[in-house]
């Protein structure tokens, strides 16, 4: 029996290094916002996703208004943000049963195409994946600010991007753990509950929107495409 899907949106943060009062999720993008580009990308590649929205409470209203101005009429259940990422996700997977595929993804990640998340939803399926984690190579060099630690071996090092995707048993079983700084992402709260990572090639142009200049990049890009 084929797995329901389920995507978790993250957007619980404040956006502050946008340097406005606006979130930014809710920037617009080539005439939408942020968050809504980045659910539509998912619901191209998989029309059935069941929609688990991630924003701070006092920001449930404004994303209400900017859907309903956009005419995004997406079916989504609306969580509360919690003090860091984890927290966030760990209040979203209350939502999403056992037995169910997961994906969790920045809500500022408004370029990832349909194809790369298809494909890998697919892999979940067909390959028994228990998590599925996209990476790109490392390109600049990189260097320890402390000048008795070596410099990391750039070939050894992957950037790791967003969806993650996990069988929905396993991730909530990994979020069952106290919060810890370790956790950066999903895939660092797995991976301490010893769950097998999965890499699936990812995109370049997959940003995380965070800085004024990344949306002038993430524009740049659209009008390419």
């Amino acid at each position: 029996m084929r797995r329901k899907i389920y995507g978790i949106f993250v957007a619980g943060g404040s956006g502050t290094r946008m340097g406005g009062e606006v979130p930014k999720q809710f920037l617009m993008l080539d005439g939408r916002p942020i968050l809504q580009r980045s659910i539509e990308c998912f619901l191209e590649a998989e029309p059935d996703l069941k929609v688990i929205t991630v924003l701070p409470r006092i920001h449930f209203q404004t994303w209400k208004d900017l859907c309903a101005v956009h005419s995004f009429h997406c079916p989504q259940t609306l969580v509360a943000g919690g003090l860091t990422r984890f927290h966030s996700v760990q209040n979203a997977l209350r939502k999403v049963p056992d037995g169910a595929i997961v994906a969790i993804h920045d809500g500022v990640r408004p370029l990832v195409s349909p194809a790369l998340v298809r494909r890998m939803l697919d892999r979940m399926e067909e390959e028994g994946c228990r998590a599925l984690l996209p990476v790109v190579p490392v390109v600049d060099t990189l260097r320890s600010t402390d000048p008795a630690t070596p410099d990391p071996d750039r070939s050894r090092i992957v950037a790791v991007q967003t969806p993650q995707i996990f069988r929905s048993e396993d991730i909530k079983a990994a979020y069952t753990q106290a919060y810890d700084l370790s956790f950066t992402d999903d895939a660092s709260v797995a991976a301490r509950k010893e769950i097998p990572l999965t890499l699936e090639q990812g995109e370049r142009f997959n940003l995380k929107i965070t800085t004024p200049e990344d949306l002038v990049l993430a524009e740049a890009i659209l009008t390419r495409r």
